[in-house]
């Protein structure tokens, strides 16, 4: 009797604990990697975001303004808040180009200047179509002359 007692044991462990592993069927391993974020840098990020705000808003310092939205650019690309990133840099690049704002800038001409607000807010209107910032950033690309055309395929 204990001999098919162990024997059934066996056999119904055999057939359950497959059971148990094909239940999940294809489930993927973790979320998308794509929109993970890390904490820490997120944390970073949103600090950035916060000092850019000041910048722009309150001191009219559009060079550090832009100078904190490409550090956040750069380092963290899926920021929660990149449209917001890419506003600031827009505005700011557009309102140093107009000569507006405590600082200037020597490195750029008013028209680079010009051109890199186009960029900011091209990427921005291309990329985030739900944006509380899309309307404003639609209106001053179409006094630069529109968004930059994506390049199409493999084409150099």
């Amino acid at each position: 009797m204990k001999k098919f007692s162990i024997a059934l044991v066996v056999i119904l462990a055999a057939f359950t604990v497959p059971a148990s592993v094909y239940a999940q069927g294809a489930a993927k391993t973790g979320p998308d990697p794509s929109t993970v974020r890390d904490e820490d840098l997120e944390k970073d990020s949103l600090h950035n975001l916060e000092v850019a705000r000041h910048y722009f808003k309150l001191k009219k310092a559009y060079v550090a303004a832009i100078k904190r939205c490409e550090e956040i650019d750069a380092g963290n690309p899926n920021f929660a808040k990149m449209d917001e990133v890419l506003f600031i840099a827009g505005e700011s690049s557009l309102r140093l180009a107009e000569n507006r704002g405590k600082q200037k800038t020597k490195e750029k001409t008013a028209e680079q200047l010009r051109q890199d607000a186009r960029v900011y807010l091209s990427r921005l209107v291309a990329g985030y179509p739900n944006s509380l910032f899309l309307k404003q950033a639609a209106d001053d690309l179409k006094a630069l002359g529109g968004p930059i055309p994506k390049p199409e395929g493999n084409q150099p």
